[in-house]
Parts: C-alpha cells; structure tokens; sequence
C-alpha cells in the first residue's frame, strides 16, 4: 500500500509541474479572469487559480477585484499545498489591508498554513509521531491563532483557532517531554531537569505536566540532589498517583542509567579495565587542564627556573617512592592493571 501510495505521490507531483506552464491568456478581462480562477477553485484545479489569481493583480492592481484576489490567493496556496507561499500572501494582505473586514480571515489562514506545513503528502500517508519532530512550525501557528484570537476575539474563526491551540500546545509540551528523556539517556541531568521545570512551568493544565515531574524527579535522584527530588516526587504523586512511573506509590526511573564502560569491561566484567576509571572530582576536562600545566611546566627555560628546583624535584620523587611502596605484590605482578 505505501508503495502505492508513493506512486500516487509522484504523478500528483509531475502534474503540478505540468500544469505550473499553463500560460493565463493575455486578452481576459479583469471579470473573465476572476470568473475562471473561481472555476479553477471550484474544480480544486488550485494551480491554475493561483496563476489567475496573480495575473490578475498584476493586471489590474487597483481594479474592484484587486483586494479580492489577493484574499484568495492565500487560499489558493494553502490548498495546493504551499504553506510558504500562503503565509506570505497572507503577511502581505496583512500589511496592505489592515483595516479590510476579511483581515481576520487571512490571520486564520496563516494560522493554518503553518499548522499544516509539516504535514505534507508524507505524512498522511506514513506513521509520523508530530511530538518527535521539529516544533517550529507548531510554534508559529500557535502564535498566529493567538494573534486572531487576541485581536478579533469575535471572528467566526476564532473558536476553531482556540481549539487548534489547545492541540498545538499539547503537541509542544509533549516535545519539551521527549527532549527531556534524550538528556536523561545520555546522562545530561542538569539539562533534564531544567527540561522538566520548564513543562511544568509554561504548560499548566496540559498532560505533560505529570511527565515533566517524573522527569526532574529522575534527574534530581541522580543528582543526588535529595531535597529536590523528594520535593518534586511529593508533588507527582499528590497531582498524578496513577502516572506510569508510579508503581505501588514508589517511584520507577523511567530511564535504564548507561554503562560507559568499554566492551572488553563488559566482556571481563569489569576485571579488565580498557581505561582507568578517574579518581573521584575529577573529569577528563580537569585531567587535560592538569596535563597542558605539567607541558608548560617543562617547557620553562632553565635559566628561568627558581634556585631551588632540584630541592623541590627531590621532594616530588620521594613522595611518589612512598606512593609507591603502597602498591600491594598484585599491582607489582600484573603492572598495575589491576588496581
């Protein structure tokens, strides 16, 4: 059935590269053309009515049906599938006509050109999960209806805006959601948290608030910041007793805490070691900041040097001859490896 599917795709394609050469004769007048891209409109024939539409308005820029076909234009992109090009027209009649009584319609159809822009022909075709995906064009159509519903709270569109809202902001908390366990698999707490605070901060009364909790919860445990997971564990289960990571009122990480270790310390378990683990405080950033100090150490000029700096030396090698003593016959044996 995909395959098919495909298919249909690509003659749909090819037709509208055919028909985009359709060349708007020359003699119409302005009437004539609007009757026909209304035709086109009628007959879904979208592409013909788009070159109407603006052979029209380049025509007869101050006709009586200039404004009109300007309006019409939006919608004529919006449903043959070119959101880009419906938002212009629509930015555009926005700034020409801010005072037209249809204005409210073009804030609508702006609104759903990007409400729509990442649902192609692909989409409707294969299981996409919209949450997983990239959320900028949820974001501006949120904001547009909220600019239609802000400024013409009485327009017949308005109702349908709001409602589109309340999906769009579900469908964005539901993302800040998904990024939030991304961090928690890769060990990035801090980020997960704050990925948490923002859901249950900007997206009250939406169902990715209980999420948003678990998430700092998890972060905080393996933070080992105790006050604050405790704190954010007692709200999940005050507001969310039933939610997943919840298992008879304790609380389940909901993600499995990753093993760096390389394959031969899994292999061996854990006998071998391909790298030695670092001591505790210190990170691969410190040891390499240790590491260019000591190669700048060396590199001072001996003339430099403090008279002293074979009695320091000195002192340095007999510490680490007493370090040294405490290696037990087993590190002696086996070089070291295992420590």
């Amino acid at each position: 059935m995909q395959v098919k599917h495909l298919l249909l795709i690509a003659i749909l394609a090819l037709n509208v590269a055919c028909s985009s050469k359709d060349v708007v004769d020359e003699n119409l007048s302005e009437a004539e053309l609007y009757q026909q891209a209304q035709a086109d409109l009628d007959n879904k024939s979208y592409t013909s009515a788009v070159n109407k539409l603006k052979a029209l308005e380049s025509r007869y820029p101050f006709g009586r049906y200039a404004e009109q076909a300007q309006l019409e234009l939006i919608y004529a992109y919006y449903k043959n599938v070119e959101p880009e090009a419906a938002k212009s027209a629509a930015e555009r009649f926005i700034r020409l006509h801010p005072q037209h009584p249809n204005v409210d319609y073009a804030y609508y159809l702006k609104g759903l050109a990007s409400f729509d822009q990442d649902r192609g022909l692909l989409a409707r075709f294969l299981p996409l999960d919209m949450t997983k995906r990239d959320p900028g064009a949820a974001r501006d159509s949120f904001n547009e209806f909220a600019q239609l519903t802000t400024r013409y709270p009485n327009s017949r569109y308005s109702p349908d805006a709001k409602q589109r809202m309340i999906y769009l902001r579900n469908l964005l908390a539901a993302y800040e959601v998904h990024v939030g366990h991304y961090y928690l698999k890769r060990q990035a707490y801090v980020a997960a948290a704050n990925r948490g605070r923002y859901v249950v901060e900007n997206f009250q009364e939406t169902p990715a608030v209980g999420d948003g909790l678990a998430i700092m919860t998890e972060a905080y445990q393996r933070l080992h910041l105790d006050d604050l997971a405790a704190s954010s564990l007692e709200t999940l289960k005050l507001n969310y007793p039933e939610h997943p990571s919840l298992v008879d009122g304790q609380f389940v990480p909901q993600e499995d805490e990753a093993d760096n270790r390389s394959w031969l310390s899994k292999a061996t378990l854990g006998l071998i070691e391909s790298e030695a683990p670092m001591p505790p405080g210190e990170t691969r950033a410190s040891q390499d900041v240790i590491k260019q100090y000591e190669d700048a150490q060396e590199a001072i000029p001996e003339e430099l040097l403090p008279e002293n700096q074979e009695a320091v030396e000195e002192e340095e090698h007999e510490a680490e001859g007493n370090n040294d003593g405490d290696r037990s016959w087993w590190s002696y044996m086996t070089f070291g490896v295992f420590d």
